[in-house]
């Protein structure tokens, strides 16, 4: 098997270009797609204890209206962050930031170096959470799961090689999960 593995993170379209498969994080469009679930990632609201000794930490979702957010540019809502609150129900925050980047880790590097607060995935922050370069903007609120899943053209029969590979993806993550990056 030949692995021609194309890292970017833009949305990509399987059949017009050409994918055997993808990953995909979050809510599935609906399409018409096969999809397996992989693992899943909390996504929490984060920045550098730098940035709160200098600003407000806010206490709850509605109070990042006084902050400029770091926005990401692929996001597939635009400039809004979907948020559920404690009382389960969706909320919405726009990021009126004045950085937006198209890249996660860059993401979390504009959060640790005390520039702006983020809406990251657990596998981009659990280490620097660890290490204490950033912290929960609200340490109450229990983040927002989300699946992230192997996506692959419909059809009766999956090519053997893409099954072999969804499979390998499948057994790499088993032991990942929201709290476990």
């Amino acid at each position: 098997m030949t692995v021609n593995m194309v890292l970017n993170n833009r949305y990509v379209e399987l059949i017009s270009e050409g994918f055997d498969m993808a990953v995909r994080i979050g809510e599935l469009e609906d399409s018409s797609l096969r999809a397996r679930k992989l693992t899943e990632t909390t996504q929490r609201i984060i920045a550098s204890p730098g940035y709160f000794e200098k600003y407000c930490r806010s206490k709850k979702i509605d109070g990042f209206e006084d902050h400029k957010l770091l926005h990401n540019s692929n996001q597939s809502s635009g400039n809004i962050w979907k948020l559920a609150a404690p009382s389960v129900e969706k909320r919405q925050v726009h990021t009126s930031g004045w950085l937006s980047i198209n890249d996660g880790q860059s993401l979390l590097n504009a959060a640790i170096s005390s520039l702006d607060i983020a809406y990251l995935p657990s596998f981009l922050y659990d280490d620097a959470m660890r290490q204490v370069l950033i912290e929960d903007a609200i340490p109450d609120h229990p983040g927002d799961t989300q699946r992230i899943y192997a996506v692959y053209p419909p059809g009766r029969f999956i090519q053997p090689k893409v099954r072999v590979f969804i499979d390998f993806l499948a057994h790499a993550f088993a032991d990942k999960g929201p709290a476990d990056w």
